[in-house]
């Protein structure tokens, strides 16, 4: 599985921006798939996830310091995953990763995934 992510930029507080991960090489609908962040010197936190969850279907999660904020979507069909993040803040600046694991039950914890996109600058200003 390749993961490919796409969406960073510059953008003022209180602005939007759009993130994608498109994953090929493996058709991934059951896959759980995390979006994490990482700034210099600190360790690579959750942001937001999506899990196959079988019977009971999609689930999403959310780290409390993007709750209500950013909302994660998934497309199976395009191998896709989108965090949709509004009302942005300094604080979210960071270098944001995409993730996925065969493993579809839900995990915040970045060493219990298998596979990596590169990450994508998120730079907010006042």
């Amino acid at each position: 599985v390749q993961l490919q992510a796409s969406g960073g930029g510059l953008v003022q507080a209180g602005g939007s921006l759009r993130l994608s991960c498109t994953a090929s090489g493996r058709t991934f609908s059951t896959y759980r798939m995390g979006w994490f962040r990482q700034i210099p010197g600190k360790e690579r936190d959750i942001v937001a996830g999506i899990n196959w969850n079988g019977w009971s279907g999609v689930k999403t999660y959310y780290a409390d310091s993007v709750k209500g904020r950013f909302t994660i979507s998934r497309d199976n069909a395009k191998n896709t995953v989108y965090p949709q993040m509004n009302s942005l803040k300094p604080e979210d600046t960071a270098v944001y990763y995409c993730a996925a694991d065969p493993r579809g039950s839900w995990s915040d914890d970045s060493a219990n995934y298998d596979y990596w996109g590169q990450g994508t600058q998120v730079t907010v200003f006042q």
